[in-house]
């Protein structure tokens, strides 16, 4: 430590800056912070600066690139985090800060909870569907902004370049602090009760979430949503949606952005009309010019009445000549395919064909009767012949030469291989019931002994 105690041990503000930064570091080395982020920035240089803050304080923080490069996502203002860090200071400028060597996620920042649920609230109550219809382009504008801000700055710088004539009315007012909101309230209920304006717009330069916050205000966006003008904002950067914008007629992702939105740009507008003016000169010179052709082409074509009823009747007399022609051509040709017809007619008559089958009716009907007996007696000689071959290879003329058939009889099941009729006697069994049949009739025997044949 320092010997202070008097003016000639005074050290320098270096010293005590660098005696500071050790105290801190080897005092409370590395610890876990948990906050909201607030400013955040990213330069070129890849670092990370931005403020972790709670509800009673704030605190700088620094995360360097070859840390930064780890993180799964870029956090924004209002997110809660949890940091691991080491507390030190800067020595250059004597700031406390925290060098963070891992950070952490750690819910959505109360900022951002309240904001939706404001968001979620004033939509469910309808702040959100205005639709007034805006002038184009505004008679008389008022500008509600800062009266020193760039925003002003920008909007009438492009006004001005856009359209020279507009005539613009600012309202200034506080864009962040406690005075803003009730300045941006008693702007908006002025102008609709005081000001001749048809339009008005409601803007502001970039800003972190807090710098913005007065416009995110549930009582603004009302009043917004009950002004009777309509209204355009542009808030903060295009990445920033307050409620002030979504109650708003017409949202701009920036002041500049908002008066080229309201504001035509009329050199561009002159040109248009320079270019419609010789479209339609072209059009017009092109129309008289057909007119001239068309007027002389029917002069061209116009004849005394007189000529054209006289050509008229010159083709009445001609069309009547040739319908009297037609009509007798067309007589004649009719008539000669009736007569045509007629002969046809009287050569397809079936009188002729009726009186030839009737003669052949009465030469066929004698030699049919004469036939018929001869057929009949012809078919009854062949039945006769093919009964006689019949009877002649019938078994029942072998049986009446003395021949016998014998037959198991009808209950008796024959062995594997044998049939009902026997053919030799070992087919048979001692006590065997046959029937023999004969010539005429049958007889039912009973076997009683088998003999083997003779060699």
């Amino acid at each position: 430590m320092f010997e202070t105690s008097s003016a000639a041990n005074a050290i320098s503000v270096t010293q005590l800056n660098r005696e500071a930064k050790g105290l801190l570091e080897r005092g409370l080395g590395e610890l876990w912070i948990e906050g909201e982020i607030s400013g955040f920035s990213q330069p070129r240089s890849g670092h990370c600066y931005f403020t972790l803050k709670d509800d009673n304080a704030q605190v700088r923080c620094a995360l360097f690139k070859s840390r930064a490069q780890f993180l799964r996502e870029k956090p924004r203002d209002g997110d809660r985090v949890r940091v691991r860090a080491k507390v030190s200071l800067f020595e250059a400028r004597g700031d406390y800060q925290l060098i963070v060597e891992a950070l952490q996620q750690a819910g959505l920042g109360e900022w951002l909870a309240r904001l939706a649920r404001l968001r979620e609230q004033l939509a469910a109550e309808g702040v959100f569907a205005n639709q007034r219809a805006l002038p184009h382009p505004p008679r008389h504008l008022g500008v509600i902004t800062s009266a020193t801000g760039a925003a002003l700055q920008d909007v009438i710088a492009v006004t001005r370049k856009r359209w020279p004539q507009a005539h613009l009315s600012v309202l200034p007012v506080a864009v962040q602090g406690p005075q803003a909101v009730p300045q941006l309230i008693r702007a908006v209920a002025m102008a609709n009760r005081d000001s001749d304006c048809d339009a008005l717009l409601i803007t502001r330069g970039g800003g972190s979430l807090e710098d913005l916050w007065a416009f995110n205000d549930q009582h603004l966006a009302r009043a917004i949503f009950h002004s009777r003008l309509p209204v355009v904002a542009a808030i903060g950067h295009e990445t920033d949606t307050t409620l002030a914008e979504l109650a708003a007629d017409l949202r701009a992702p920036t002041p500049s952005a908002a008066a080229e939105a309201l504001y035509p740009d009329q050199r561009a507008q002159v040109q248009q009309l320079t270019a419609l003016k010789q479209r339609l000169w072209r059009a017009q010179r092109a129309r008289l010019d057909q007119a001239a052709q068309r007027l002389d082409h029917a002069r061209s074509r116009l004849r005394h009445p007189a000529r054209e009823l006289e050509t008229q009747r010159q083709r009445a007399r001609e069309l009547e000549r040739r319908l009297h022609t037609a009509v007798r051509m067309r007589m004649t040709s009719e008539q000669q395919k009736a007569d045509q017809l007629t002969r046809r007619l009287q050569q397809a008559s079936p009188a002729r064909d009726i009186q030839r089958h009737r003669q052949q009716l009465a030469m066929l009907t004698p030699r049919l009767n004469n036939a018929l007996p001869r057929r009949l007696a012809a078919d009854r000689e062949r039945l006769e012949g093919a009964m006689r071959a019949l009877n002649a290879v019938s078994p029942l003329n072998v049986l009446n030469r003395g021949y016998a058939i014998v037959e198991r009889v009808g209950s008796q099941t024959p062995a594997p291989g044998d049939s009902k009729v026997i053919r030799a006697a070992h087919q048979t069994q001692p006590g065997e019931m046959l029937s023999i049949r004969l010539g005429e009739g049958r007889l039912a025997v009973e076997v009683k002994r088998r003999y083997k044949p003779r060699p």
